[in-house]
């Protein structure tokens, strides 16, 4: 009698046991496939992943060349002027007098900064602009140097001298950025998209 106890109470014990660990296996399989648990965590880190990325390349677009890069790839005078705020002669220059439709780049990194829609003659013979085509591009700094208080206008991401902010430019701003030819290079409206410029295509567009 007492044999076929200990075998009863034997055989409730192997049950329970097997019956736990089939619950504790089908836990596991639903954690390593349920959509809401691993997966959505591994889909999240990538799409981070992926974010930070696009972010990451986004912000590298315009960036500043090292120095032996940029006395190879600028003239002396473009290099001058960017790079020691150096100031060329008016009325000798590239864009002076340019009246064609685009838009001027930094020459050093390529950062959109200027449109002939905002170009004016100013007669003092320099590049004359009543407001940047991105104003996150420019960047105001204090200059006193010759003796005089003035505003120097910087690129943001190429760190470039580009020229001089003055309060005496035309409706409707009332300024006047004079900037160095030096600074810039210009891209016509025809070549905007096959620049990489695209988005400023509409800018010249009937109507606009």
């Amino acid at each position: 009698m007492k044999s076929v106890i200990v075998l009863t109470v034997i055989l409730i014990i192997a049950v329970f046991a097997v019956g736990f660990q089939t619950a504790d296996n089908k836990s596991s399989a639903k954690q390593s496939t349920d959509p809401a648990g691993s997966k959505l965590t591994d889909n999240k880190a990538r799409d981070d992943e992926k974010q930070a990325a696009v972010a990451g390349s986004a912000s590298k677009k315009y960036t500043k060349p090292p120095d032996e890069v940029l006395r190879q790839k600028l003239t002396p005078l473009q290099y001058e002027v960017t790079q020691h705020e150096g100031t060329e002669r008016p009325f000798n220059n590239e864009y002076w007098n340019n009246k064609r439709d685009g838009i001027y780049v930094d020459i050093v990194s390529g950062e959109p900064l200027f449109s002939s829609r905002d170009k004016f003659v100013s007669g003092t013979g320099w590049p004359s602009y009543t407001r940047p085509l991105v104003a996150e591009n420019i960047v105001e700094k204090k200059d006193t140097s010759f003796f005089m208080v003035r505003t120097e206008v910087r690129s943001k991401h190429g760190d470039s001298h580009l020229g001089h902010l003055f309060p005496d430019g035309p409706p409707p701003t009332g300024l006047r950025y004079c900037i160095n030819s030096a600074s810039l290079r210009f891209i016509p409206r025809e070549n905007l998209e096959m620049e990489g410029y695209g988005e400023y295509a509409g800018l010249f567009e009937e109507g606009k």
